[in-house]
C-alpha cells in the first residue's frame, strides 16, 4: 500500500509523503531521536519491506502544508475550524453543557468538560505531531487543567481514551478523586513479547468482519482513510494515534496502574460483555494491577452499546462513582 499511496499523493499532491518503511537500523535510529513513537508504526512484517522495496526519503511538513487537508481527510467545516484560532492552539472543550455532549447528565452538580482529543472532531489536527501518549497528555494539561485551573478533578474515558486518562491520573495522582475506564484496551505484559506488539496483534488482528475490527485491522495495513471521516479525525492523526497512543501507550499502562495502586485512587472499570474490539479480559487485567479496583460488565453490551442505548444508567452509575469518591476523600 506504500507504493499506491505514493503515486496518489504525487498525482493529487505533486509529492508524496513520507513513510515508515525503513531499513531496521534506520527505525532504531528514528525511535532513539522521537520519544514516544511506537515500533509498531514501523510495520507488520512484509516480504517487500524485507527485501527493502518499500524505502522512501522522509519529507517534512513546510508551513505551507500545515494549513492544508490532504487529499484523504475530511475537508468539512468542523474539522478544519481549528485552523482559524490563531497560533495558540487548544483542545475544543465543551464545559457545563452536557445537553450537547451528554445530556443524561443535565441537572448535575459537577463541572462537566467534554474534550475532542488532539487529532479529534473540533481541536487541531496538525500535520507536523506525531500524536504520541505525551502529545495528548500536554494538550489535556494546557487546555483544561491550567486552563479552568483545576485543583482535583474525576476523569470518565472510553476505548483509546482510557491510555489517555491513565497517563493523566499517574501523572496528577494527588489531584485525581476517581477514574472510570470505558472498555479500556489493557493486556497484562510478558516477558516474552513487546506490549506494544500484544496489543496490536489483540486489538488489530487482520480481520474482516465485524466493520468495527476490520476497520482497526484495515490501519495496520496502511489503508486508514476508508475509516477517517467516522470518527472525524485525519488520516495522519488517526494513523499516528493508533499505533502511538493504543500500542506505543500499552508499554506505559503498567507504571500508570501501579501509581494508582500505591496512591489507593478509585479506579472503575465497565465492560461490555460482548464486546469484540476490546475484550472483556481487559478489564479484570486492569484488577490483577489493581486488586481494589471495582469491575462491572455489562451483560450483552458490545464497545458501542456499552453506553450508547444505556445512557440513563450509565450516567446515573457515574454520579455514584463521582459521590462515592467525594465522601471517601471527605
Amino acid at each position: 500500500m506504500c507504493i499506491f499511496y505514493r503515486h496518489i499523493d504525487e498525482f493529487l499532491e505533486g509529492k508524496s509523503s513520507p513513510c515508515y518503511c525503513q531499513s531496521q537500523n534506520q527505525t532504531k535510529d528514528f525511535e532513539e531521536r522521537n520519544n514516544g513513537i511506537s515500533d509498531t508504526l514501523f510495520g507488520r512484517k512484509n516480504v517487500f519491506r524485507e527485501m527493502g522495496f518499500l524505502g522512501n526519503t522522509p519529507r517534512k511538513s513546510t508551513s505551507n502544508d500545515l494549513g492544508k487537508t490532504r487529499w484523504s481527510d475530511c475537508g468539512c467545516e468542523s474539522c478544519v475550524s481549528w485552523m482559524n484560532n490563531g497560533g495558540d492552539q487548544k483542545l475544543h472543550v465543551v464545559v457545563k453543557n452536557p445537553s450537547k455532549v451528554f445530556p443524561e447528565l443535565v441537572g448535575s452538580k459537577y463541572r462537566l468538560f467534554a474534550v475532542d482529543l488532539l487529532g479529534f472532531g473540533s481541536s487541531p489536527k496538525p500535520r507536523e505531531c506525531l500524536y504520541t501518549l505525551n502529545d495528548h497528555v500536554e494538550m489535556v494539561e494546557k487546555s483544561v487543567i491550567r486552563e479552568f485551573d483545576l485543583n482535583s478533578f474525576h476523569l470518565v474515558a472510553h476505548s483509546m481514551g482510557c491510555i489517555i486518562a491513565l497517563a493523566l491520573a499517574a501523572k496528577y495522582p494527588n489531584n485525581l478523586k476517581s477514574i472510570t475506564l470505558v472498555a479500556p484496551p489493557y493486556f497484562l505484559s510478558s516477558e516474552e513479547e513487546d506490549a506494544s506488539e500484544i496489543a496490536l496483534k489483540r486489538l488489530a488482528y487482520k480481520s474482516v468482519w465485524p466493520p468495527l475490527l476490520f476497520g482497526s485491522a484495515f490501519m495496520t495495513w496502511k489503508l486508514s482513510f476508508l475509516v477517517i471521516d467516522l470518527f472525524r479525525h485525519t488520516h495522519h492523526s488517526a494513523w499516528h494515534t493508533m499505533h502511538n497512543v493504543i500500542c506505543g501507550g500499552a508499554k506505559m499502562m503498567d507504571p500508570c496502574l501501579e501509581t494508582l495502586r500505591q496512591v489507593q485512587a478509585r479506579v472503575t472499570v465497565v465492560q461490555g460483555s460482548r464486546d469484540q474490539v476490546v475484550p472483556v479480559e481487559c478489564g479484570n487485567n486492569i484488577k490483577v494491577k489493581v486488586p481494589d479496583a471495582e469491575v462491572k460488565i455489562i451483560i450483552g453490551a458490545n464497545h458501542t452499546t456499552v453506553i450508547i442505548g444505556r445512557e440513563k444508567q450509565f450516567a446515573a452509575d457515574l454520579e455514584l462513582i463521582l459521590d462515592s469518591a467525594n465522601d471517601a476523600k471527605g
